[in-house]
């Protein structure tokens, strides 16, 4: 088991997926602070219950550690953060530190290797592709080949696709990348007018 610290927030990191932070908690400008020093990244986990800044919070069991690749001033003088989803996790338990920062520990998924798209989803491929058109500089190493590997078609999708956040937190604790790519599918109809 790994010890984290964690950033519950309302939405779901994906592995490679982007993240922009806008940073003003004490806590989460020392955790930012300490990432940078050490290298180290932080866990981001969707919030069940509860209000962040309020009350306790109740985190996602399944969350991914977020890696931070640029940090920079806001207009309003906040502290911007870019950071990069990587490995998922899952959070074995989580404690409440006195400045009010949660740290969990945590065991790593285990990552499928790249994996063709079948047939049957290459439509999940070329929705992909249109997305990219728009939104590819948030994904600098982004390459054509990846429209073709199941795992990162699967997770982008379903980070992209204007999906209910407790769709998403089921869509990032699925570890077959073709269940992942059946569930997409299945939700395409939502949005063919849009």
């Amino acid at each position: 088991m790994t010890e984290i610290p964690l950033f519950p927030l309302r939405t779901v990191l994906f592995p490679d997926g982007y993240l922009p932070l806008r940073i003003f908690e004490q806590r989460y400008l020392d955790m930012v602070r300490e990432c940078a020093r050490t290298d180290t990244g932080f866990g981001v986990c969707l919030i069940l219950e509860g209000e962040e800044a309020i009350a306790p919070v109740k985190p996602a069991q399944v969350g991914t550690l977020a890696q931070i690749i640029d940090w920079y001033t806001l207009d309003d003088g906040l502290l911007g953060v870019s950071a990069v989803g990587t490995s998922r996790f899952v959070l074995q338990q989580a404690e409440r530190r006195e400045d009010g920062l949660l740290v969990g520990s945590v065991t790593w998924l285990p990552e499928p290797s790249p994996i063709a798209v079948p047939e049957p989803y290459s439509v999940l491929s070329q929705v992909l592709g249109r997305f990219m058109e728009k939104v590819g500089e948030r994904y600098p190493s982004f390459s054509e080949e990846q429209l073709d590997d199941a795992v990162w078609v699967g997770y982008r999708l379903a980070e992209l696709l204007p999906l209910a956040a407790v769709e998403k937190q089921h869509l990032l604790e699925l570890s077959d990348p073709l269940e992942r790519l059946q569930n997409l599918v299945e939700t395409l109809p939502r949005f063919q007018s849009e």
